[in-house]
């Protein structure tokens, strides 16, 4: 597939929004299967690397401990296809990823309230458990550039600030479109936010600021199509996701973090209202801030744990992008579960207005 530049995948991605919100009706949600029979899972996550080793780590060592359970896994996960599913009261997601925000304000509507009293939450770290999710782990989208795009050390950008400056560092940029990858919170802290003060977020400054970049800049819908990109060195500078770093610097792209101020958010996952399923999801999603669950997932993404008594051993890429690790010289800003839980639907539809225009 061939990355097309912002105003054309921002099109198709509000496009494909549209489209999806449009189902709705009124069948009855179907029965509850029985939880001790066979069940299959379908488990929606991100693809690629990340999803794989999800598969490894999540799925595998639970369908061996309980056999009358197995999963299938699709991608990508989408709050408006959950919507489109519920309302048509034909719920086909069991599992979903999601971010913590749109779990949180769509929690008992779109997603279903989940019981955790029984995971041990005394090594969680704080904001692992909501309502309606549970996280697994918590990932960081930091500033890094293709090394051979600036060669020269002096010569090569060093802040967030950089990254706007197209006349000192002129490049093609990539952003990911997904709200948990840090594309409103970038923008104000280049344009001279303080991270300690970023919140509430000023959505329209940080969209006039992404204005001053748009015409040489790639927003991608996905971290896959992202990370196709800086492989093929369509993009010189980018925001992209550790667990997507780490495979390309593992194929041997030579890529240069910028420690400056780096945005992290814990991913979760959430089950959709209506699942038939949900007891089973309920049972599978407790195993996943295991300490050997959270400890595999760091190793194979370079993600930062959830559960503190995981004790990963990361390979020299993964220590690389470690965002609460030794490489990390500068801030990290983790987003505001409850600011994003209280607007993110009224957020994810500006930004989508503000994509397609």
């Amino acid at each position: 597939m061939v990355l097309r530049t912002s105003r054309v995948l921002a099109v198709l991605v509000a496009t494909a929004v549209v489209s999806m919100t449009a189902a709705c009706g009124g069948d009855e949600p179907a029965a509850a299967v029985d939880p001790e029979g066979d069940v299959k899972l379908t488990f929606v996550a991100y693809g690629g690397v990340g999803q794989e080793a999800m598969i490894k780590h999540y799925q595998e060592p639970y369908t061996k401990a309980h056999p009358n359970v197995t999963f299938t896994n699709t991608s990508p996960p989408d709050v408006a296809q959950v919507k489109a599913q519920v309302e048509s009261g034909a719920v086909l997601w069991d599992v979903v990823a999601t971010a913590p925000a749109a779990a949180t304000q769509n929690c008992g509507t779109l997603f279903e309230p989940l019981d955790f009293s029984g995971v041990d939450k005394s090594n969680l770290a704080e904001g692992t458990i909501g309502k309606c999710y549970i996280g697994n782990f918590i990932n960081a989208s930091p500033f890094a550039y293709r090394t051979d795009a600036f060669p020269d050390p002096s010569k090569a950008p060093k802040s967030i600030k950089d990254f706007f400056d197209v006349q000192n560092f002129p490049g093609q940029r990539g952003i990911l479109t997904n709200l948990q990858n840090g594309i409103l919170e970038y923008p104000l802290l280049a344009d001279g936010v303080e991270p300690d003060a970023l919140y509430p977020l000023d959505v329209d400054r940080s969209l006039k600021k992404l204005n001053t970049i748009r015409k040489v800049t790639t927003f991608a819908p996905n971290v896959g199509a992202l990370q196709q990109a800086v492989g093929a060195k369509q993009v010189d500078m980018f925001l992209l996701a550790d667990a997507r770093l780490v495979p390309l610097m593992d194929e041997g792209a030579d890529i240069t973090v910028v420690w400056d101020v780096t945005v992290a958010s814990i991913n979760c996952f959430a089950v959709p209202k209506g699942s038939p399923k949900k007891v089973v999801a309920e049972r599978f999603l407790s195993t996943v801030v295991s300490p050997e669950a959270v400890a595999g997932i760091s190793e194979a993404l370079g993600t930062a744990p959830v559960n503190l008594a995981a004790k990963p051993n990361l390979s020299e890429n993964a220590k690389k992008v470690e965002v609460y690790g030794d490489a990390n010289t500068g801030k990290t800003v983790l987003q505001d579960v409850q600011w994003y839980a209280d607007n993110f639907n009224e957020v994810t539809a500006k930004l989508t207005n503000w994509l397609a225009g």
